[in-house]
């Protein structure tokens, strides 16, 4: 794999608390974390249930990622996303398990709405 198509990855220890919250405002952020949380791999950009382009989706990607949230890299001509949750945790403990939480009970309560 070229090294040239990993895109960048800030080193999570040094992303501030802001930025990590600015990217889980969003509630089709926070569902790609959930989707991430509840799925045993990772998953390709096209794998996601999101209700926006892929132009959008693509942004979304990359707030998340700049925000230290996930890890993109190729498979082939798939780019693969994982959560990386190990390094989060230690840097934010409880806080995807709170985020993660928070969007399931909001997903449920709109789906019996």
């Amino acid at each position: 794999m070229s090294a040239d198509r990993i895109p960048p990855h800030p080193d999570v220890r040094t992303v501030p608390l802001q930025r990590v919250l600015e990217a889980l405002v969003d509630p089709v952020r926070r569902s790609i974390v959930t989707q991430l949380c509840d799925t045993a791999g990772d998953l390709k950009c096209g794998g996601f249930d999101i209700p926006v382009s892929n132009s959008t989706a693509t942004h979304h990607f990359r707030i998340l990622r700049e925000a230290g949230l996930i890890r993109q890299y190729y498979v082939g001509t798939s780019r693969m996303n994982a959560l990386r949750r190990d390094e989060f945790d230690d840097v934010f403990p409880g806080l995807l398990d709170a985020v993660v939480s928070a969007d399931r009970k909001s997903s449920r309560a709109a789906a019996t709405a």
